[in-house]
C-alpha cells in the first residue's frame, strides 16, 4: 500500500505542476484547455451564508455557480443565485473583445479564454487577460456584508479604451434554474454611479454600482439555453434562461483601476477603493499548502442572527448535525480559534430534542434523522477538552445535554434508537438510513444497516465513559450511580457481537439472527475514540484489515473492492451516484480516524504513513476545488475528486491530522 500511496502522489504531482513555491497559478496553456480548466473551480464565502464560486475561466458549469449567491430568509431561507455572471468586454477601435466564456447547445460563445494570460490564486484570485495591446488585470473580493468587489486595472493600452459591463441575473433557488417568463420586473431606478433593480417581489434589490460615473444603457433581455455541463453530467436539468437588464459603459486609462460592486445594499461609492484594500489586508494568503487548508477552514464557518454555525459543504449543503460535530474541533480548535468553536456549542445544543439533534434543517423545517449526531457532540466535547482544560466547565455548560442524550438513548426515542439489555444501541427503521451511510435510491436505504450498526455502538461506549468521568470529576453521584455498571456491560456486548478472532475485523452491522462482516470503515471508531471497547490486539487487527483493503492516497473506501456491491467510480445520475455513494466512494474525512488508530499503536513509527497521507492532497490544491479538498473521490485509481469542491470535514480532518504530526515528532 505505501508503494501505491507513493505512485499516486507522483502521478498527481506529474500532471497537475500548478502549485507552485508561494502561490497557486495557472498559465495560458491551461486556461485554454476548457476540457483543464472547466473541471477546476473558485469559491469564496462571506461567513455569512453568501458564496462566490464558478470556474477557474469564469464559465458557470453548475446552476449552483454566481458571482452573487446569497440566503433569501424572506423567501425561504434558502441561498439564491442573484447575480449568475458579468460579461466584461474589451473596446478599441470600435472592436469589441468580450472576456466571458459561456455555454451554448453546441458551442462556447464568447470565448474569452483565448485572452486569458494567467491566474494568481493567493489571498484572492488575480486574473490576467491580454488583447492585442491591452493587458487589463481583475481581481475578486466578497465581504462580509454580502457584496461582490471586482477592481479592473488597466495595466497596458496603446491606445483609448473602454469596458463595457453586461450583467446576467438569474434571482431564483440555487436548487432551481429561470426559465424566461413575462413576469420579470424590468424596471430601474438610477443610483449613484449604478442602478438598483429585483426580477420579482419578494427579493430584496441588487445593487449594481461603481467607484467612478458610468453611462448605464437600459435594453432588457434573455440569453436563452445557457448549459451548464455539470448538472448535465449529473442527471438533472441543465439549460437555463438568464435575464440581461443593459450593460454599463465607461472609459478607463492606462494604470488606472475600476471597482465595480454588486450587493444587497447600497454602498456611497467613494469608499469602494479604500474599502478593497481593507478586506485585501485582512484576508488569509494562499501561499502554501497549510495555509490553503487554514483558509478553507474559515469558509464553513458562518455568523447570523447571533447564531454560529458549519456549512457541511460548498455549493449545495447547508448546515448538518452529523458534519457539525465531526468537522468543527479541526475546522476551529485545530485552527486556533476555540471562540468558534464555543459558539458553535452554544447555538446547536439548543436544538437538543429528545435526545437528537437536527440533522439538517433549522427552527420548524428539521429532520432528526441521525442516530450518530448526539454521539458526536460528546466526541466533540473531548476535542474541546483537550484545549481548555477544565472538566468542571464543560459538565457544568454541557452537562444536563449529555445526561439527556443518554437517558433518551437509554428509555429509547424516535426511530427505534434504543439501549437494549445487552447495553448496546439499536436503530433503524424501514425507508430510514439513521447512519452516515445515509444516501436513498427509489426510497430504499442503499446500506439500511438497521440494528447494532458498529460505529454507533463504539461512538456510545464512548460517551458513556466520557460522562462518568466528568461527572466523577464534579462529584456528581446520582449520575454516576445510575451509569456505573453500563459501560462493562456495553464492553463485553460489543466485543461478543461485533469481533470474529479468525476474521481479523470487527463486523459492520448485526442484528439477533444476522451479522453482516462486509470490510467498510466504519469499525476504525472502535480503535480510534478516546474510550475503545476492544483490546490493543484488535485494534492493531482492525487497522490493518483497513489499511490493506480499504485505504487509497485520498481517503478510506467505503466498501472492499472485492465485495459483490462495490462501486469503483462514482458518476451518473442521481440515483447511480447515490449507488456508489457509501459502496466504495472514497471519503478523506475518514482518514482522520484511521491516522489517529495508527499513530496510537504504531507511535512515531507511525509517522511516514500519515505524512504521506497528508501532503498525498497538496496537489488537490489546484484540482476540483482551488485551496480546497473534495467532499469524495472514486474508488478506483487514479481517485478522481468528485461531490462536493469544498468539504468542512474533509478540511477540518486534514488539519487535525497535521496537528498529530506535529504532537509525534
Amino acid at each position: 500500500m505505501d508503494g501505491l500511496l507513493l505512485g499516486a502522489f507522483v502521478f498527481y504531482f506529474r500532471k497537475y505542476k500548478c502549485f507552485k513555491m508561494g502561490y497557486i497559478k495557472f498559465d495560458k496553456q491551461q486556461l485554454i484547455n476548457l476540457e483543464y480548466s472547466l473541471k477546476r473551480e473558485i469559491l469564496r464565502t462571506n461567513r455569512a451564508g453568501t458564496y462566490a464560486s464558478t470556474t477557474i475561466v469564469g464559465c458557470n458549469t453548475r446552476k449552483y455557480h454566481g458571482l452573487l449567491v446569497a440566503p433569501m430568509e424572506d423567501i425561504d431561507n434558502d441561498n439564491h443565485v442573484i447575480l449568475s455572471g458579468l460579461d466584461v468586454t474589451v473596446i478599441q477601435h470600435e472592436a469589441s473583445f468580450n472576456l466571458a466564456v459561456r455555454k451554448y447547445p453546441g458551442v462556447y460563445e464568447p470565448k474569452g479564454h483565448k485572452y486569458m494570460d494567467e491566474i494568481n490564486v493567493n489571498a484572492i484570485p488575480v486574473f490576467t487577460y491580454r488583447v492585442g495591446g491591452v493587458t487589463l488585470e481583475m481581481q475578486r473580493i466578497l465581504t462580509e456584508d454580502d457584496r461582490i468587489l471586482i477592481k479592473y486595472t488597466l495595466l497596458d493600452a496603446h491606445s483609448s479604451t473602454k469596458l463595457q459591463f453586461k450583467p446576467f441575473l438569474a434571482f431564483r433557488n440555487v436548487h432551481k434554474l429561470s426559465k424566461a417568463n413575462f413576469y420579470v420586473n424590468t424596471k430601474y431606478k438610477s443610483i449613484k454611479n449604478g442602478v438598483k433593480l429585483k426580477m420579482y417581489d419578494g427579493y430584496k434589490f441588487l445593487y449594481l454600482q461603481f467607484d467612478k460615473k458610468t453611462d448605464y444603457v437600459h435594453v432588457p433581455d434573455w440569453y436563452y439555453n445557457i448549459e451548464y455541463q455539470e448538472e448535465k453530467e449529473r442527471g438533472y436539468e441543465y439549460q437555463e434562461d438568464l435575464y440581461v437588464p443593459g450593460y454599463f459603459e465607461l472609459s478607463i486609462n492606462k494604470g488606472e483601476s475600476i471597482i465595480f460592486t454588486a450587493s444587497l445594499h447600497e454602498i456611497e461609492p467613494e469608499k469602494l477603493p479604500r474599502l478593497f484594500d481593507i478586506e485585501l489586508e485582512n484576508r488569509t494568503p494562499r501561499n502554501n499548502y497549510l495555509d490553503c487548508l487554514r483558509n478553507a477552514a474559515q469558509q464553513f464557518i458562518y455568523r447570523k442572527n447571533n447564531k454560529t454555525g458549519i456549512i457541511a459543504g460548498f455549493p449545495w449543503f447547508g448546515r448538518w448535525g452529523r458534519d457539525t460535530f465531526i468537522s468543527l474541533p479541526g475546522l476551529t480548535l485545530y485552527n486556533n480559534d476555540i471562540k468558534t468553536c464555543k459558539a458553535v456549542l452554544d447555538t446547536v445544543v439548543g436544538e437538543l430534542s429528545e435526545g437528537l439533534f437536527p440533522n439538517i434543517g433549522t427552527g420548524n423545517d428539521i429532520a432528526l434523522n441521525s442516530v450518530d449526531a448526539p454521539l458526536w457532540f460528546f466526541w466533540t466535547l473531548q476535542q474541546y477538552a483537550l484545549f481548555i482544560k477544565n472538566k468542571s466547565i464543560i459538565w457544568k455548560e454541557y452537562g444536563d445535554k449529555m445526561k439527556s442524550i443518554l437517558e433518551n438513548y437509554r428509555k429509547g426515542t424516535h426511530y427505534h434508537i434504543k439501549m437494549h439489555d445487552n447495553g448496546l444501541i439499536w436503530q433503524g427503521e424501514t425507508g430510514k438510513a439513521l447512519t452516515w451511510m445515509d444516501a436513498i435510491v427509489a426510497g430504499k436505504p442503499v446500506t439500511q444497516r438497521s440494528g447494532f450498526a458498529v460505529e454507533i455502538n463504539a461512538l456510545w461506549y464512548n460517551a458513556v465513559l466520557f460522562a462518568l468521568e466528568l461527572a466523577k470529576n464534579d462529584s456528581d453521584k446520582p449520575f454516576v450511580d445510575s451509569w456505573q455498571t453500563i459501560p462493562d456491560l456495553i464492553k463485553n456486548s460489543f466485543v461478543s457481537y461485533f469481533w470474529n478472532e479468525e476474521k481479523g475485523h470487527l463486523a459492520d452491522c448485526v442484528t439477533y439472527d444476522f451479522k453482516d462482516w462486509a470490510i467498510r470503515p466504519n469499525q476504525i471508531f472502535a480503535s480510534s475514540l478516546p474510550y475503545s471497547p476492544l483490546e490493543e490486539y484488535m485494534k492493531d487487527a482492525v487497522i490493518g484489515t483497513v489499511k490493506k483493503v480499504l485505504l487509497t492516497p485520498k481517503g478510506i473506501r467505503t466498501l472492499a473492492p472485492n465485495h459483490p456491491d462495490y462501486r469503483g467510480i462514482y458518476f451518473g445520475n442521481q440515483e447511480e451516484r447515490d449507488s456508489a455513494y457509501h459502496q466504495g466512494t472514497v471519503w478523506p474525512w475518514l482518514l482522520g480516524h484511521f491516522c489517529e488508530a495508527y499513530l496510537q499503536i504504531h507511535k512515531k513509527k507511525g509517522l511516514p504513513l500519515v505524512e504521506e497521507l497528508f501532503h498525498s492532497f497538496e496537489e488537490d490544491m489546484t484540482v476540483h476545488g482551488i485551496g480546497t479538498v473534495s467532499e469524495i473521490y472514486d474508488g478506483d485509481p487514479p481517485h478522481r475528486p468528485n461531490g462536493t469542491i469544498s468539504q468542512a470535514w474533509s478540511v477540518g480532518e486534514l488539519l487535525r491530522i497535521h496537528s498529530m504530526i506535529q504532537q509525534y515528532k
